[in-house]
């Protein structure tokens, strides 16, 4: 009697399948534009922590420094070079002198605070 219910159901869910795929995906990223001799160092925070313990970079090089925060409020500073990034400015250019420099949080995110450090490795 009701046999047409099931088929009728099954394209209603395919037809709302479609609609949210098409209307739910994100934007495609954009690719950072680098000038001639330019590089690219991608610094992420996440949970308490940055997506790298150790960042090697060439000396005399200079890079365009892009941060993420995905989890959290956090900040990427190098304090002895004056380097302080935020999600409000989370682009900059800078070109490093050879030596070592820690890298760590300058936004109070929490109890993991004080644990976010890395190092950035100049060679």
């Amino acid at each position: 009697m009701y046999k047409w219910i099931m088929p009728v159901l099954i394209v209603i869910a395919c037809l709302f399948g479609v609609y949210l795929l098409a209307q739910g995906l994100p934007e495609r990223p954009k690719e950072e534009k680098l000038a001639a001799g330019e590089e690219l160092l991608k610094i992420t925070a996440t949970n308490f922590q940055f997506d790298q313990k150790e960042y090697h970079l060439k000396a005399d090089t200079k890079y365009l420094i892009s941060f993420n925060s995905k989890l959290g409020n956090h900040g990427a500073e190098i304090d002895e070079l004056g380097i302080n990034m935020t999600k409000d400015n989370p682009k900059m250019e800078y070109t490093f002198k050879p030596g070592t420099y820690e890298l760590h949080c300058s936004i109070m995110c929490g109890q993991g605070h004080a644990g976010m450090v890395a190092k950035v490795i100049v060679e």
